[in-house]
C-alpha cells in the first residue's frame, strides 16, 4: 500500500480496493442485509481487471455450486469465470485449520502459494474474501486472532494480493469487531442498498450504488444532478461516480439516455472506475456526443 493510504484508516467501497489492500468487513445477515451483494460487486470488479477471485467460506455456508449460482444471477459470467479457473471457492477450515489447529505461518504460506498459483496461471493478481468464522469454531483466543491480522502484512507488500476479512457479527461480539477494524488499514462499506447523494466541488453528484433496489433513487439523483432549471441552452456537468460500488444495466442505460436528451453542445463528464466505464461502453455511451466517460483511479479521487 502507498504511504498515504497506510497513514490513515479509511472506509471504502468494495470496488475502491486496490491490489495490496488489506480490509475488513463486519456483517450481520439479518433483515435481508446479505453480504453477497458486496461480494458480487467485488467479484465482478476483480474479474473485469483480469484478477483471480478466491472466496473462502465457512463449511456451513452455501455449497460451491450455490455460490456460483448466487453470484451469477442467470447471466453466465460467474459460471464462465469458474470454468476458466478465474473464480474459485474454498472452505476456511481448509485454509486456516486443516488439522483442527491454527498456525499463523502455515496460513500465511498457504496464501502465498495461492498468490503464486494465480500469477503462474496468468492472472494480474489475486483477490480473496475470507469468512473468519473459523476462529470461534476452534475457540481461538481473541488476542491471538488480532496478532494474526497484524502478522499478515508481508503478504500485502507484493501488490498482487487483496483481501477482505469478513467478520459475521452473529459470531463475533462488538468489542472484538471494533478491535479487528483497528487492526486493518481499511474497512469495506457493508451494504450497497443505501445510496447517498452528496454535492461535489464541481456541482455534480456522488452516488454510492445503483441496482434494482435503489433504481428509483439513482434515477432521481441523476435527474437532480442534470437539472438545468429554466435554462434551455447547453449544460455542462460532472458526475463523480468513483465511489460507485455497482451499477446495473438499467441504471447505466438511464444515465446514457439522460445525457443524450441534453441540448447539442452540452457535456456530461462521468468520472468512474474501469468496471462502470466498461458497462457504459457496452451500452453505447460512445455514440452519445454529450457523454464523456473518464476512467480514474482512487489516487485521482483522493486528490
Amino acid at each position: 500500500m502507498s504511504s498515504e493510504r497506510s497513514a490513515e484508516r479509511r472506509t471504502v467501497s468494495v470496488d475502491g480496493l486496490r491490489l495490496g489492500d488489506h480490509a475488513c468487513m463486519a456483517t450481520a445477515d439479518v433483515a435481508g442485509e446479505s453480504p453477497w451483494k458486496v461480494f458480487t460487486a467485488y467479484t465482478r470488479t476483480s474479474l473485469a481487471r483480469r484478477e483471480k477471485v478466491l472466496l473462502v467460506l465457512d463449511p456451513d455456508d452455501l455449497t460451491d455450486d450455490e455460490v456460483v449460482t448466487l453470484l451469477d444471477g442467470g447471466s453466465g459470467w460467474a459460471v464462465a469465470a469458474r470454468d476458466r479457473g478465474q473464480l474459485a471457492v474454498k472452505r476456511n477450515t481448509e485454509i486456516y485449520v486443516p488439522d483442527g489447529r491454527f498456525e499463523e505461518q502455515r496460513t500465511i504460506d498457504a496464501y502465498g502459494t495461492e498468490v503464486g498459483r494465480s500469477h503462474a496461471e496468468g492472472w494480474s493478481g489475486l483477490r480473496i474474501a475470507a469468512d473468519m468464522s473459523w476462529a470461534p469454531r476452534v475457540r481461538l483466543d481473541h488476542e491471538r486472532l488480532l496478532d494474526y491480522e497484524a502478522s499478515v502484512a508481508p503478504l500485502f507488500a507484493d501488490p498482487l494480493f487483496t483481501a477482505i476479512c469478513w467478520y459475521d457479527r452473529r459470531r463475533f461480539d462488538d468489542d472484538l469487531t471494533a478491535r479487528v477494524a483497528q487492526a486493518h488499514p481499511l474497512r469495506v462499506v457493508e451494504r450497497l442498498d443505501s445510496p447517498a447523494v452528496t454535492g461535489t466541488p464541481e456541482s455534480g453528484r456522488t452516488v454510492e450504488t445503483a441496482e434494482v433496489g435503489t433504481r428509483t433513487d439513482f434515477v432521481e439523483a441523476l435527474c437532480e444532478a442534470l437539472d438545468r432549471g429554466d435554462d434551455s441552452g447547453p449544460g455542462h456537468f460532472v458526475l463523480d461516480l468513483r465511489d460507485l460500488c455497482f451499477m446495473e444495466a438499467h441504471c447505466a442505460w438511464q444515465l446514457i439516455s439522460l445525457a443524450a436528451s441534453l441540448p447539442p453542445g452540452s457535456d456530461v463528464t462521468v468520472r468512474c472506475g474501469e468496471l462502470l466505464a466498461l458497462v457504459l461502453e457496452q451500452l453505447g455511451a460512445a455514440e452519445v456526443p454529450q457523454l464523456v466517460v473518464r476512467v480514474e483511479g482512487e489516487e485521482a479521487a483522493a486528490g
